[in-house]
């Protein structure tokens, strides 16, 4: 059997011994990094047992460690802020930035329920208009947009189809004459209605229960005016007696399908372009640097498994002896499983929601107890 390197018992950390230096200049990954080995190779039953594992290696679990570290605590930073990173400038890190909330993709999906609801929206609308043939009940819209060469097709939003107002068939039994009261009806807005009709003279109510008189009788007497439109085919009721104009606002197809495409490659359009580089490994806390600790024990601990899986048994003086490779993978992959699991319980135990409703909790707690306080008698 080939000879196998094992644990000196000590090492000296220098820059370039890590696979990527991402935090070789690091003063405190430099210090932490002989500790780190250290504490690693005791843990894997150094000195009483030999273990196959060089200083790099440990230095190699060690930097993955911390990569893994930063990896998740920047991936929940993604998840919780990308509605307000979205769309920013990729140009700086963003690792030891407050991202605080905005409003930006809110109000750019806000638009898109805008549009539908026809509350504002970024699409614009268009009016048109139809001539109304007497006798004609049924009319096609899309034949309107190919004749005016609207290609795509049209949404139809609204169609002004409607009875006469009844303020133009009003007539008040009070009535004026004389040039003067037609002034004053012009200068209120009246004068192209009923002549020397003077409606500033009654009670408001009185023109309100009148004209509802009026539309009453039309509902009982008349066809209901309104109109049906299925696919864009448009049937009035009641069938027009004379021709006319409609009027109606419509959409067209093709910009409500379109999207809106921003040609600067500079911005975050994926989680994968959310400007976040390595943890700097001196703003990792205590707790933090724990779990770097954990983790890379369960690193070396994979490591050595693997390597001592090369070799089932090994030779000794009148026998062979089995090494535990199978148990030291079983052990590293429950403690890597279990490391990951713990942090990202903890990540998500600090999200914004869950704290906002912790402090709603705490905030229905507290005024559930000061309800049970008794308030104080005076007496004077």
């Amino acid at each position: 059997m080939p000879s196998v390197s094992i644990w000196g018992g000590s090492s000296t950390f220098s820059p370039g011994q890590t696979p990527f230096g991402f935090y070789d200049s690091d003063t405190d990954f430099q210090a932490d990094a002989d500790k780190v080995s250290k504490f690693c190779a005791t843990r894997l039953g150094y000195p009483l047992m030999d273990v196959e594992l060089q200083s790099g290696s440990f230095y190699a679990c060690f930097e993955e460690a911390v990569t893994t570290y930063g990896n998740e605590v920047f991936q929940y930073k993604i998840r919780e802020n990308y509605l307000n990173l979205e769309g920013a400038s990729t140009g700086s890190t963003v690792n030891n930035q407050l991202i605080e909330p905005n409003l930006n993709r809110f109000v750019t999906i806000a638009k898109n329920y805008g549009t539908e609801a026809e509350v504002g929206g970024n699409v614009i609308k268009y009016s048109g208009s139809l001539p109304v043939t007497a006798s004609v009940q049924e009319y096609n819209l899309d034949e309107w947009a190919s004749d005016n060469s609207i290609n795509g097709g049209i949404e139809i939003r609204r169609i002004f189809f409607e009875a006469p107002p009844a303020i133009i068939r009003y007539f008040d039994p009070y009535a004026g004459t004389g040039a003067g009261i037609q002034s004053l009806l012009d200068a209120f807005g009246f004068g192209q209605f009923s002549p020397g009709v003077n409606f500033m003279l009654m009670p408001a109510s009185y023109d309100v229960l009148k004209m509802q008189a009026i539309e009453f009788n039309d509902q009982i007497r008349k066809s209901a005016f309104t109109f049906e439109l299925v696919n864009n085919r448009l049937k009035v009721f009641p069938i027009p007696v004379n021709d006319g104009t409609l009027i109606f606002e419509y959409y067209k197809k093709t910009d409500k399908s379109r999207i809106n495409y921003n040609s600067d490659t500079s911005l975050i359009t994926t989680p994968a372009e959310v400007p976040y580089s390595n943890p700097t490994y001196k703003h990792i806390n205590s707790v933090g640097r724990q779990w770097v600790f954990q983790y890379t024990l369960a690193l070396a601990k994979e490591l050595l498994g693997y390597i001592r899986g090369k070799y089932q048994t090994v030779p000794v003086p009148g026998a062979e002896a089995t090494l535990n490779q199978a148990d030291l993978l079983s052990a590293a992959t429950a403690e890597k499983d279990a490391l990951i699991t713990n942090l990202r319980e903890m990540l998500n135990e600090t999200s914004r929601g869950t704290q906002m409703e912790a402090q709603a909790n705490e905030a229905e707690f507290l005024r559930k107890t000061l309800n049970e306080v008794p308030l104080t008698i005076h007496i004077g």
